[in-house]
């Protein structure tokens, strides 16, 4: 097995992370340092990663979180400030995010220790839909709206054309849902920024055909059986 590909399903970090703690010296075979990305693990041989020895068979879990606002998507933070892994902490296994929500934006986070599920979801040719909730300032004018559907410039990258539909139209504020595939940082912040709407709050509600419902904030629960072969056979 790819030693990136063990570290991965041992459940430390995915793939492409196991390529970085490869190449800075942190991972070391038979306790020898290896920096070989292609190397190959044999059977017998002894793996450990910042001085912990790993084994492939570490048991899957999948979970589905409703991160508040306020937490960082991050396992831990030298400014000290509050990480989901906090609101995971009574589960043995060592989890990591599934892509990223910003520290004010709510929602649907996936976590898990299965590697290779997180690279086929984070990888750019996998086009899952990310469903958000955007409490907007202001009219959301069907201008504005087409515009999105468009494709709208954030700064040197023009989004691909998003599914919009207002659920919600006050006097001094719009609710509107929004869906994409795309996962640049603070993307639909910047959308909205682009067509002259600032977002007030934000909340992801669905990642594909994974759905928050009712799961309470700073909840958990595991993903049903159901759930992680739609997400394996994306």
């Amino acid at each position: 097995m790819r030693l990136n590909k063990y570290i991965a399903s041992a459940g430390v970090c995915s793939r492409r992370k196991a390529d970085e703690l490869i190449v800075n010296g942190n991972v070391k075979i038979n306790g020898a340092v290896v920096k070989e990305l292609g190397y190959d693990v044999k059977e017998g041989e002894t793996v450990s990663v910042n001085g912990r020895r790993i084994e492939a068979s570490a048991p899957k879990v999948y979970i589905a979180l409703n991160k508040p606002e306020g937490y960082i998507t991050s396992m831990n933070d030298e400014m000290d400030r509050a990480t989901v892994a906090q609101l995971v902490a009574d589960i043995p296994e060592r989890l990591f995010p599934v892509g990223r929500l910003d520290y004010n934006t709510s929602g649907l986070l996936l976590m898990t220790n299965d590697g290779d599920l997180t690279y086929t979801l984070t990888h750019p040719k996998h086009e899952v839909y990310k469903t958000y909730v955007a409490k907007v300032k202001g009219i959301m004018s069907d201008a504005r709206i087409g515009k999105l559907r468009r494709g709208v410039d954030i700064g040197g990258f023009v989004t691909s054309p998003a599914k919009v539909r207002v659920v919600r139209q006050m006097k001094t504020y719009a609710v509107v849902e929004i869906k994409i595939h795309e996962g640049k940082n603070r993307q639909v912040r910047k959308m909205f920024a682009a067509v002259g709407s600032r977002v007030i709050e934000l909340k992801r509600t669905a990642i594909g055909d994974i759905r928050l419902g009712r799961l309470m904030e700073g909840h958990y629960r595991k993903l049903t059986g159901e759930e992680i072969n739609y997400l394996k056979g994306l």
